[in-house]
């Protein structure tokens, strides 16, 4: 549904200066405010910034009206919807829950505005099973594009094909308002979480291209990040590449930059580089070598890895940034040194049947809930030892050999709890 224009936004900014001495406008009815509000939200989610101040004092009116028996008049109709959009526009629930026990106990807004409580209170099982039995197309639009919204997003979790098509609906309900902005950001979310890679991509693009500004754009940014991850095997790297450049270059190379940091964290190496390099094309950050040499580790050659890590400019890293420069350089230290007990095999003076010895290959690592320790640990060094002779065939496997598996597995355990400490330094950096 789109707006009333801006008429009546210019007129009550207009009384406003001659009612300051008062609590609220004596002549305007609490939908009237209400409306305004809506007004403002929408400008916000446009980008305009300087609406805030005016969201906060609609939000303070609005409250100091519905306190009251007086203020409330809910013999009109208008009142009573307008407490439930108040509601599920950032009212306060004490307000709503006092302003409700003054209808009558049977009203029907009443119980829908119970329900929303529910929601708004965060008690997601108990609005659940409120609003199972709510259509929100029973209700006028005014309405009905923010209960839609509303069940949308408490069935996110649960039910996210259902989800999905409630939050279609506000979307549809609510052109160009601040319903559409949350609406969309919150359907991101979910078509990540279905797996719907191509549905992620188009609803992302749609957001940056109307949202971008938003205050509220920082939740999207968190949402297509974690997505973009998430869909790592199956995304369209060229499609994040033409939505990351329809941005501000700074918000492009954030954008790359948090990717880059959270393929990292959960062990997509290729992703991490590809994330990584973009970041590097839109601006030289040392952060952005730091993530591509990272996701190098434990498939570069250490020389390699040690000679990128040695350029990156440590001045211009945070704190965190800086431990996790340490920590990449001392892990690729030590993926050089053999473990400890074992020494280099001698040159066989006879030729002879080389074989490979190590631990049993590790699996690849889960690729969201999996532990630090579960991930793929980095390549073993190999140690070459003389074919057995008949002597120490008949008196079984080598005590050398199994020692020499028993260290490298123990390498292994090490070099584990060393990745994990970097996750855990990734995960305590700032955004």
């Amino acid at each position: 549904m789109i707006r009333s224009s801006l008429a009546g936004l210019l007129a009550f900014g207009a009384a406003l200066p001659a009612a300051a001495s008062t609590d609220a406008p004596a002549a305007l009815e609490p939908y009237q405010i209400v409306r305004s509000l809506e007004l403002v939200q929408d400008r916000l989610a446009g980008g305009d910034h300087a609406s805030q101040p005016m969201q906060r004092k609609l939000l303070e009116m609005i409250d100091a009206r519905f306190a009251t028996r007086e203020g409330s008049r809910f013999e009109n109709e208008l009142n009573r919807r307008a407490l439930l959009v108040y509601a599920m526009s950032g009212g306060n629930p004490v307000t709503v829950e006092a302003a409700l026990a003054r209808l009558g106990k049977d009203d029907p807004s009443r119980k829908l505005g119970e329900s929303i409580l529910f929601y708004v209170n965060g008690k997601p099982k108990e609005a659940i099973d409120a609003f199972a039995s709510v259509d929100p197309m029973e209700y006028t639009p005014d309405i009905a594009m923010y209960l839609a919204l509303v069940k949308g997003s408490m069935l996110s979790d649960v039910e996210p094909g259902n989800a999905l098509a409630l939050l279609d609906r506000a979307r549809l309900l609510a052109p160009g308002t601040l319903v559409e902005e949350v609406a969309l950001r919150r359907s991101i979310a979910v078509a990540a979480t279905l797996g719907d890679m191509k549905r992620f991509l188009r609803l992302s693009e749609q957001y940056v291209r109307v949202y971008l500004h938003s205050p509220y754009a920082g939740q999207f940014a968190d949402a297509f990040v974690a997505g973009v991850v998430a869909l790592n095997a199956t995304i369209d790297r060229q499609g994040v590449v033409d939505i990351a450049a329809l941005m501000e270059p700074d918000q492009e190379k954030v954008i790359y930059l948090r990717i880059a940091r959270r393929a990292a964290i959960d062990g997509f190496i290729d992703l991490a580089a590809f994330a990584a390099t973009h970041a590097e094309g839109v601006e030289d950050d040392p952060r952005a070598e730091l993530y591509s040499s990272l996701s190098s580790v434990t498939s570069g050659t250490v020389e390699d890895v040690l000679d990128k890590l040695a350029k990156i400019d440590r001045a211009r890293l945070s704190a965190n940034d800086q431990q996790l420069l340490d920590a990449a350089g001392a892990i690729t230290r030590e993926m050089s040194v053999a473990p400890a007990g074992t020494k280099p095999a001698k040159a066989a003076t006879q030729p002879a049947e080389a074989r490979s010895v190590g631990p049993e290959p590790v699996k690849p690592a889960a690729r969201d809930n999996a532990a630090p320790a579960d991930r793929e640990a980095p390549p073993l060094p190999v140690e070459t030892v003389s074919a057995p002779t008949e002597q120490s065939r008949n008196r079984g496997p080598s005590k050398a050999v199994d020692a020499t598996v028993e260290q490298a597995e123990a390498m292994v355990a090490a070099t584990r709890a060393k990745l994990a400490d970097i996750d855990k330094l990734l995960g305590d950096m700032p955004e």
